[in-house]
């Protein structure tokens, strides 16, 4: 601590990211990435950017990215925000839209940065505790608010509502935003986004997404935003308040191609939702009880074994799963879903551990 700390330093708890350990052998299953490389295009692109015009900034508003995500997803390229990773898109969205008068609200568990980026920015918060089997259900929602945000799927637990539960909440809460996290939406859950096409686009929702997942791209921090152009305007003049480069010559060549290539995001997912329901039946055959789940990850406990001695066990075979200390889940192990051989592993260090 220093004496130089402005008091807003003083009350933060950071967020804690996945760990990135430095083993020789490893089989990570931890921080949620694909276990399948990114698009061959994409890398393409990238190297095609490596030459003498990095001397040079790159378009601060990142337009031919825009179009393409616009494109993509039949909008119009002034719905669409661009970020450093969705991390900087939220942020941008709790500063720009959901400091109000009223607390934002939030599920009780979930993405833990919510809470963290309340603090930073001052803003007053209020969290809707999950339902008996960790789902969120939008009604609970209807009540005067400063704004709505939650992951669909949820974070930690990969459970997901209905995007007609959605339109339901969107109608009933005019006077404030609803901000649907799709970071993990390709893995089998109905997107929010056609919502946003046309007349009809509703003022009040923004969705936001992540090339990190699904596109296999957390190295290169690309992440969007889709809503109402009013509300991008206002998320455009935070941006550039505070950076206006926020992407650089080789994401938005990289991103642009990822988006494009529909084809390798279709494979490699459908191959992650194969895995992870083959994973889910071996586990059941364990004894475990796993969340439904339609995101890249599950959510799983032993009814005979606590969640943390199930962590160090694995940790100790060299198998990286994700433990949070926290009321309600701290039964539980998140676990990414890896390659069929990884999850082959983990299978067979789990039977082991459990025998």
């Amino acid at each position: 601590m220093s004496r130089f700390w402005s008091p807003v330093v003083q009350t933060l708890t950071p967020y804690v990211p996945g760990e990135q350990p430095q083993m020789q052998r490893l089989v990570k299953l931890n921080t949620n990435e694909s276990p399948y490389g990114p698009s061959a295009k994409a890398l393409a692109a990238i190297q095609s950017q490596t030459n003498d015009d990095l001397r040079l900034y790159p378009d601060p508003e990142g337009l031919a990215l825009k179009k393409a995500i616009a494109q993509l997803h039949g909008l119009d390229p002034k719905q669409v925000f661009l970020g450093n990773g969705s991390d900087e898109v939220l942020a941008h969205i709790f500063a720009g839209l959901l400091k109000q008068n009223k607390p934002v609200h939030f599920p009780d568990i979930t993405y833990s940065f919510y809470p963290v980026y309340c603090k930073l920015f001052g803003i007053d918060y209020k969290t809707i505790p999950l339902g008996e089997q960790f789902e969120i259900n939008a009604r609970d929602y209807v009540l005067p608010n400063g704004g709505v945000i939650f992951p669909n799927p949820n974070a930690p637990t990969g459970r997901a509502i209905a995007r007609s539960e959605i339109e339901t909440l969107l109608s009933k809460n005019l006077d404030s935003v609803v901000v649907i996290d799709e970071a993990y939406v390709d893995y089998g859950t109905e997107s929010c986004i056609p919502l946003l096409r046309g007349a009809s686009c509703p003022e009040n929702l923004v969705v936001v997404h992540t090339l990190s997942k699904s596109r296999a791209l957390a190295g290169l921090r690309v992440g969007f935003a889709v809503g109402h152009p009013t509300l991008i305007e206002g998320l455009e003049r935070v941006k550039n308040s505070f950076n206006s480069y926020p992407l650089g010559r080789l994401a938005q060549a990289g991103a642009i191609a990822a988006i494009e290539d529909q084809t390798h995001l279709l494979e490699t997912s459908a191959k992650v939702i194969q895995t992870r329901e083959g994973l889910v039946s071996q586990l059941n055959a364990l004894g475990f009880d796993t969340l439904p789940s339609t995101a890249n990850f599950i959510f799983t406990r032993h009814p005979k074994h606590a969640g943390e001695s199930l962590y160090q066990a694995l940790r100790d075979r060299g198998i990286i799963v994700r433990h949070f200390k926290s009321p309600r889940i701290d039964a539980f192990l998140r676990i990414t879903i890896g390659t069929d051989e990884q999850s082959n592993e983990l299978v067979a260090a789990l039977r082991e551990i459990l025998s």
